[in-house]
């Protein structure tokens, strides 16, 4: 089926946690720098820059540089949709399990 081509790579750049939480970040926030990324996540500069790198890579963010800064936001509104609609999905399922 053609439609679906290119959907996999999408939900598998999608699956990761620190990826999905960087996505739901950028949601929030719209355009934030590495450093700022790395501290809402919790996680090390390098790691969160690697990840942020990856997503630029599949198309799901863009970048600018700001002098030494580079600021990272959401490629387009579908990105934001796909990571809003998976937070409500997941809050869901936690609501229907006994």
């Amino acid at each position: 089926m053609m439609e679906t081509e290119g959907v996999a790579p999408l939900f598998k750049a999608l699956a990761d946690d620190t990826r999905a939480k960087i996505i739901y970040a950028l949601a929030l926030e719209g355009e934030l720098c590495v450093c700022d990324v790395a501290a809402t996540i919790n996680s090390s500069i390098p790691n969160t820059s690697h990840h942020l790198r990856l997503l630029k890579n599949m198309g799901l963010a863009r970048y600018r540089k700001n002098g030494k800064l580079v600021y990272y936001s959401l490629d387009d509104d579908h990105v934001r949709h796909l990571i809003m609609c998976g937070i409500e999905h997941a809050a869901e399922l936690k609501q229907s399990k006994p």
